[in-house]
This record gives C-alpha cells, sequence and structure tokens, in this order.
C-alpha cells in the first residue's frame, strides 16, 4: 500500500483524521532522552485507536545528541504497524543531498512520509517524490506570522504560496505528494484548495498555536479522508490525559466534517 492509501485506512478505521504531534520539551517533561521516549510510548499507547498519523518533529529529537536519533527510530517502531508515521523534519537541498535525506528517512528510519521545502525547485523535491510509496508534504503556507515575509510575496500574479502549492503537483508523478497548510490561516488555504481540488493538506496550528478546527477543515477537508490531515501536538502531548484530550480532538474534527459535508 502506498502512503496515502494507508492514511485512508487508518483514518476509516478510527473514523479519524486527527494526527498526533510527538515532539517532547524538556522544560516539561526533563531533560533525558529516556524521559521524553517513555512519555511518547504511553501517549501512543493511549491514543493508537483514536489518530490515523503520528508526526515527530525531527528536531525535538535532534535536541538529545546522538541518543535522540536513536529514540525517533524507537518512536517509528513503537507506533501500530496500521497507522502511518510522518517525519517532520522540513528537508531541503540540492538534489543530490535531498536524495540522501529521503533515503535516511524512507529507508533507513523507515518513515511513511516525510515533509520538504521547496526552494530549491522540481529537480530537488523530486528525489523525495520518486519514493511513491512513501507521502511527501511540501512546505507551502505556515502556521506562524512570519509567513507573510515571504510567502505572500507576489508571483506572476498570484501569492509565492499558491505557486509553491503548483510546484509540488507538478513533481507529483505518482499521487503521493501534497501540501502544508498552517491552521491558522483558513483563508489561504481555501485559496489553495479552491486551485487544488484533490491536493492532500497537512494541517498544523490547531491547539496550543491557536488555530480554528473548524475553520481549517471547511477550508481544507473535500470529503477524501487524505485531504485534511489536522496535526494536534502540545495540546495532546502534554495533557494531563492525553487519551480524553486526543478523543475531544478526534471528536471536534470529525464533527467538522460531518458539517462540511
Amino acid at each position: 500500500m502506498t502512503y496515502f492509501e494507508r492514511l485512508r485506512a487508518a483514518s476509516a478505521a478510527r473514523d479519524s483524521l486527527l494526527c498526533i504531534g510527538l515532539d517532547p520539551d524538556p522544560r516539561i517533561l526533563g531533560s533525558g532522552v529516556d524521559a521524553a521516549l517513555a512519555h511518547c510510548r504511553r501517549v501512543v499507547d493511549a491514543t493508537s485507536d483514536l489518530a490515523c498519523c503520528y508526526k515527530p518533529n525531527a528536531a525535538f529529537w535532534e535536541q538529545y545528541g546522538p541518543r535522540g536519533w536513536e529514540a525517533l527510530a524507537s518512536v517509528r517502531s513503537m507506533v501500530p504497524g496500521d497507522v502511518p508515521v510522518l517525519l517532520d523534519g522540513k528537508r531541503a537541498d540540492v538534489p543530490n543531498t535531498m536524495a540522501a535525506y529521503a533515503t535516511a528517512a524512507f529507508e533507513a528510519m523507515q518513515f511513511d512520509a516525510a515533509t520538504v521545502h521547496a526552494y530549491h525547485g522540481a529537480d530537488s523535491l523530486a528525489e523525495f517524490a520518486r519514493w511513491s510509496d512513501r507521502g511527501v508534504y511540501v512546505v507551502t503556507h505556515t502556521s506562524n506570522p512570519g509567513r507573510a515575509d515571504l510567502q505572500h510575496r507576489q508571483c506572476d500574479g498570484e501569492p509565492l504560496y499558491v505557486g509553491v502549492a503548483e510546484l509540488a503537483t507538478r513533481v507529483d508523478r505518482g499521487g503521493n505528494v501534497g501540501v502544508v497548510m498552517g491552521a491558522t490561516a483558513p483563508g489561504e488555504a481555501a485559496i489553495v484548495r479552491q486551485r487544488f481540488p484533490r491536493l492532500p493538506f497537512l494541517m498544523p496550528g490547531i491547539g496550543r498555536q491557536g488555530g480554528d478546527v473548524v475553520a481549517a477543515v471547511h477550508a481544507a477537508f473535500n470529503g477524501d479522508r487524505a485531504s485534511c490531515l489536522i496535526a494536534v501536538a502540545g495540546a495532546i502531548l502534554f495533557a494531563d490525559d492525553p487519551r480524553a484530550e486526543a478523543l475531544a480532538w478526534r471528536d471536534r474534527i470529525r464533527r467538522a466534517a460531518e458539517r462540511h459535508g
């Protein structure tokens, strides 16, 4: 099965569009990688029937040094086999370096999908996209306020983020490429959805960053279970009861999709 086939199957089995971010914070969990790994294991064990995807951000594991990379591999293996795991590394470089990044993510670490940046152009993105059974999300419009510095600049008469989405579709030869659209900007997500009706979205920025789940889902969801993957990290990971929090988010997202449908 391809990544998006696995994502749709996991979503249907759990009636869920929820992706849980596994981004440990030493200030909350303690300074050691063992504490981070143990906490994330408890969260996965408590939520694996609710989440259709997990998304560890590489930086939150790299901060622990070499043992953090070992722990990241352990995170990948602790998730049940029917649930895809997405490496949020936002890689970007010239093609031969991107090929090495892709080999690291998809072969050495065995992740099902990854996030990448588009600044180096189509030939670089193609090094990830050629892994046709894996998913690739191209960062298009982000959730932070500074996105306007570059992403809203006009390029050929339209915002640059629209051009990045077009680039993502151009390198998508195997139906395995989507885009990252920050949930804090549903208006821009709606613009990209109108231009690219079938493009899968990964939407971070819900929860602690303040994104509105109803607005985000209504901007992105097109009836396809892969069209609107909503990522929630800290609000679940650091909750007193991660399972209860994940259940609440799963149901909020589901109700928004039902109303939109």
